[in-house]
């Protein structure tokens, strides 16, 4: 199998999903992951420090990559609104803080924030396809899909049917990311994994390569939903996988951990991995993002921190 994996061309993608039976014994044929060492790798990380400049570079870098996002069911136009304002210039009394990667919302309001942003380059994210359980027939998905890219999302996030991948069903799986990836038109589209639900890394691996062979754009780990989401050995797992995929077809393909990610260190332990195991060609947002609703403001008072040498309180930063 590792054969297999030097040079996977569009003739040889075609005979792999030819029938469920022939995916399945690809994906299943893929290297197993080492559990206890995934784990071990990730902890030893989570121990590396980044200082002065490096870390002035590395606040900066993080807020460029933050996907700012609002996903509960009270969310309003104003709230919307004043989310996007922070996206734009994060730090009013800082014109040097760059703005974040993009604003993800519910469909509905996929209006609101392309008008909030319009003349920046913040693009608007949209949540879809049944978000998040992900429980509707594919007619609807598709639908749902479709409104959101006419309403002007540049980015859909969408979620796998767990159900199906769980029962080895990974041709269902795959045929429906390729329908939702044909309504995304010119957007691009993100997979949701929910690798809280998949349980095993070798399942997080499996279902990383099925979404990169559908024609997913990013993996993203979680809907932030289900616990547990975006882990840092979960994290590593899919950067391996996205490494190894680019070597194997020549496409690169972006990660997106979501969920859980609140802490300017969790922040900078993810920028440690993407360099350690993707490489630093993911370091950049076209490749890498950190969905995220409270991040920002710990960035934000970090970064004051870093250039004035006092730490501000949390009022010295919007509430979202």
């Amino acid at each position: 199998m590792t054969a297999t994996l030097t040079g996977l061309d569009p003739g040889t993608v075609e005979d792999l999903i030819s029938s469920d039976a022939s995916l399945r014994r690809f994906l299943r044929g893929l290297p197993g992951v080492d559990q206890v060492g995934a784990d071990a790798r990730s902890a030893a990380l989570a121990t590396r420090s980044i200082k002065t400049t490096a870390k002035a570079w590395a606040l900066d870098l993080a807020i460029r990559l933050i996907d700012l996002t609002t996903l509960e069911g009270a969310d309003t136009p104003g709230k919307v609104r004043s989310l996007c304002a922070k996206a734009r210039r994060p730090d009013p009394a800082d014109p040097t803080t760059p703005p974040v990667a993009a604003v993800c919302v519910y469909p509905d309001l996929v209006p609101v924030a392309v008008e909030a942003l319009r003349g920046s380059p913040v693009q608007v994210a949209s949540v879809a396809t049944a978000f998040p359980a992900g429980r509707a027939a594919l007619p609807v998905k598709l639908a749902d899909t479709a409104d959101a890219v006419a309403a002007g999302a540049h980015e859909i996030d969408m979620v796998i049917d767990r159900g199906a991948f769980l029962s080895g069903r990974y041709l269902q799986v795959y045929e429906e990311i390729r329908a939702v990836k044909e309504a995304c038109g010119t957007a691009h589209l993100k997979v949701i994994l929910e690798t809280g639900e998949l349980t095993t890394y070798d399942n997080v691996r499996r279902a990383s390569w099925l979404a990169m062979l559908a024609g997913g754009d990013f993996i993203k780990t979680s809907t932030g939903k289900v616990f547990p989401a975006a882990t840092l050995p979960v994290t590593l797992v899919m950067l391996g996988a996205v490494r190894d995929y680019r070597a194997a077809t020549g496409r690169q393909v972006g990660v997106k951990p979501a969920g859980g990610i609140r802490t300017t260190k969790d922040a900078l332990r993810h920028l440690v991995q993407v360099n350690e195991i993707a490489g630093e060609d993911w370091l950049d947002p076209r490749w890498f993002r950190l969905g995220a609703s409270s991040l920002l403001n710990d960035l934000l008072m970090q970064r004051t921190k870093a250039a004035t040498g006092r730490y501000c309180g949390p009022d010295y930063v919007s509430l979202d």
